[in-house]
């Protein structure tokens, strides 16, 4: 394991919790998006089934855990919990148009024409774009509250620290997984706008604002 992996793995945790922690703290989920929250759910979920056919190790084994439980407690808080806070209005995102593609081409194009495999790989294209309702979210409000944007930022970090992972194995190792890798540039890629503005805006005390829909 590098330290790529490592720094992605924490980076991942700590935009996690600080999510639970706002949502917690302040009785409230105003401003999340429950449909990425959901994505990522079914990301986790449809991932890490190999918890009960292969062990890799203890890390591996306590870290597929912890952000399957964290995800389903965000699901709870948002649309059980403090459902009365949700904002319905401006979380409407189709997931349709995310689901239906993102399926069809994990059968498409896969490593192998396996149940696990295949739903592995849906995980891996599903997660390049889980995040674009609470992107979606954002510009239709026309901002965002600093705790979000913190836990956003964590969340670009952790998959632009992967990246970085990926080419430290390609070198070390001569591994290269073409999906994991290509998907990931798309997900970074998303989160460039918004990483100018996070350091431009939010780090110098200001709000994020996005351009408002036309």
């Amino acid at each position: 394991m590098n330290i790529f992996r490592i720094l992605g793995d924490v980076s991942h945790l700590l935009a996690m919790i600080i999510l639970l922690v706002k949502i917690w703290r302040s009785k409230s989920c105003a401003g999340i998006s429950g449909k990425s929250q959901i994505l990522f759910t079914l990301v986790f979920t449809t991932r890490y089934l190999d918890l009960f056919t292969t062990f890799i190790s203890i890390y591996n084994t306590v870290m597929k855990v912890i952000f399957l439980v964290c995800a389903y407690i965000t699901v709870y808080m948002i649309y059980v919990k403090f459902q009365k806070t949700f904002d319905r209005e401006h979380d409407s995102f189709r997931l349709e148009f995310l689901l239906v593609p993102v399926t069809g081409l994990s059968f498409l194009e896969n490593h192998s024409f396996t149940p696990l495999e295949i739903l592995w790989t849906f995980s891996i294209y599903l997660e390049s774009v889980a995040i674009l309702p609470q992107l979606f979210m954002i510009s239709k409000t026309g901002e965002a509250e600093t705790i979000t944007t913190h836990y956003l930022f964590f969340l670009g970090l952790y998959r632009a620290l992967y990246l970085a992972n990926w080419i430290w194995r390609y070198h070390t190792e001569n591994f290269y997984d073409q999906i994991a890798v290509v998907s990931g540039v798309v997900q970074t890629i998303f989160y460039c706008d918004f990483f100018y503005l996070y350091i431009t805006k939010v780090l110098k005390g200001k709000k994020l604002s996005l351009p408002m829909p036309v």
